[in-house]
């Protein structure tokens, strides 16, 4: 999930601006990039990793992730050599010869298991990158406290980790789901502290030991962050001596890439408004870049409150999905139903989106009411409300769905308030933009609608399960074929389609920009930082 809490620019990000210019140096002639994101950081720690995009890439500049994707959605190697197994339920990591922190010690496999064993810490507390698949573990995936290592991590030798599961699963879901996110700190440096002492540690906004191209040397979180290139980095010193995240609203990104104070636009972390891509598209010294579309503006519906399949199934039908994306990103994206774009290996070209049909949506109510629902009440929609985009269009969906018999009341909450009115089940509808991965997104299935305890407390955003999804699940999780993988996403996708948990209002092909004059850098939606220490300056 994109988390886009925008904030308006301080003075100190002003002056920043004022400062670097457009000729990309400092008074003493270093060299400087500004990257435009309109997302704050909600942590540079990397025990504290969530799956939003600003956090990942943040801290991946210090801390290196085992792997990651490159723009051909493909597995790049990144702290790891590689990663291995023979049976899908023992993974080897080899981490990468030659791999040193920036105090020129080795990265070893202890620093890794040091690394997983905090992050399975009951004290650290992190549910966002669950360790329950991991040897050692309970049920939530968390250790005792203070425990010093994880009967499922096996130190081989001083490059080399075996990380046995209780279950097995894919290379690729274990790549996708862990490896992308496991980025090691430290041990010889933070070994000491208490687990409590780590999750407030201050230490990560300005760290003195880093594996990575780049270090943390200034942090205002709703603002910038800066840092200083890793001299000592063991795939070369970055030829970008001082790299920037610059916070602003998502207004201001024409502006700054107008003027050349911003060289860089992610489609991920930093969203330009639909009003503003033809004018960056046009603008001389940029290159604008439309990437795949992965980022779905979903609609997740709480299926025990709303409980009758057809009202559900009619809120499909009477949202006019082809219209919303022509009229609000100027057709720039597409439709689907389900988790799979046209950006994965699985997209199946035949699976065609449900087309509205207010009629039939109206019919559907009117069996729903003969059955017992009351379409007098009014159903809870919240949304988010930094995605003012969507927030405008909003009022059109809800004039839609009344029109078919559906009353709905919207709200606008950040994205915090959001997250906790969800996980809390206190709202009928919740449309927020979600990433799902499209190399992997097994484990989003998983969570958003595969409940084991359906009779049970639910966790999930729509409380749904289904056992044909589940059966679908059970068998892509150890497969490797892509055929097997993609009919089995079909699976799920057309049982999407038929009851409904969620609605894909559309999935947005996010524009990436990158200054002319800025080489060997692309805005891909995966892959843009995996070279940063490559990246140059023309002149």
């Amino acid at each position: 999930m994109k988390r886009k809490c925008f904030a308006g620019l301080l003075t100190a990000v002003v002056l920043t601006f004022g400062v670097f210019g457009a000729e990309g140096a400092l008074a003493d002639g270093s060299s400087i990039v500004n990257i435009g994101v309109t997302s704050t950081v909600g942590s540079l720690n990397p025990l504290l990793v969530v799956a939003t995009e600003i956090d990942k890439y943040a801290s991946g500049l210090q801390f290196l992730p085992l792997v990651e994707l490159n723009q051909e959605g493909e597995f790049e190697p990144m702290l790891a050599e590689s990663i291995t197994t023979e049976d899908n339920q023992t993974f080897t990591v080899t981490l990468a010869e030659g791999a040193v922190w920036s105090d020129g010690e080795q990265v070893t496999a202890e620093d890794l298991a040091f690394t997983m064993t905090r992050l399975a810490s009951p004290v650290i507390a992190n549910t966002a990158m669950s360790f329950a698949v991991i040897d050692g573990t309970d049920d939530s995936g968390f250790v005792e406290e203070g425990a010093k290592t994880i009967s499922g991590l096996n130190v081989v030798d001083g490059r080399t980790l075996e990380i046995r599961c209780k279950w097995p699963m894919s290379l690729i879901t274990f790549q996708n789901s862990y490896a992308r996110y496991i980025m090691t700190i430290p041990r010889h440096v933070l070994g000491e502290l208490s687990e409590e002492e780590l999750l407030n540690s201050t230490w990560f906004n300005a760290p003195d030991v880093v594996d990575g191209p780049y270090r943390a040397v200034s942090v205002d979180p709703s603002h910038y962050v800066s840092y200083a290139a890793n001299e000592n980095f063991f795939k070369g010193a970055p030829s970008i001596e001082t790299l920037n995240l610059q916070i602003v609203e998502d207004a201001q990104l024409l502006s700054g890439l107008s003027s050349g104070e911003i060289d860089f636009v992610q489609p991920t972390m930093g969203a330009i408004p639909e009003e503003d891509q033809a004018q960056v598209a046009a603008l001389e010294g940029v290159t604008a870049i439309y990437d795949k579309p992965i980022t779905t503006q979903s609609l997740f519906i709480n299926t025990r409150s709303v409980d009758n399949v057809k009202v559900r199934q009619a809120m499909l039908l009477a949202i006019d999905r082809e219209m919303l994306l022509e009229n609000l990103l100027g057709g720039k994206g597409e439709i689907d139903d389900g988790f799979i774009t046209s950006a994965s290996p699985y997209y199946d070209e035949s699976l065609k989106a449900i087309s509205a049909d207010l009629e039939k949506a109206k019919a559907l109510v009117e069996e729903a009411v003969s059955e017992g629902w009351d379409n007098k009440r009014e159903l809870n929609w919240e949304i988010w409300a930094e995605d003012q985009t969507f927030v405008n269009a909003a009022p059109v969906i809800q004039s839609l769905l009344l029109e078919a018999g559906i009353q709905v009341r919207i709200s606008t909450k950040d994205l915090d308030s959001l997250m906790a009115d969800a996980e809390a089940h206190t709202i009928d509808l919740m449309t927020v933009q979600y990433t799902y991965p499209q190399i992997d997104p097994y484990l989003d299935v998983q969570w958003l609608i595969s409940d084991d305890n359906p009779d049970d407390d639910y966790t999930s955003w729509t409380g749904y399960s289904s056992e044909a999804v589940d059966e679908a699940l059970a068998r892509i999780v150890l497969s490797e074929d892509v055929e097997e993988i993609k009919g089995e996403y079909r699976i799920i996708d057309e049982d999407m389609q038929k009851n409904v948990p969620m609605i894909n209002v559309y999935v947005i092909s996010g524009l990436g920009v990158v200054s002319d004059r800025l080489e060997n850098a692309v805005p891909s939606v995966y892959g843009a930082f995996n070279n940063v220490e490559d990246w140059t300056l023309k002149g």
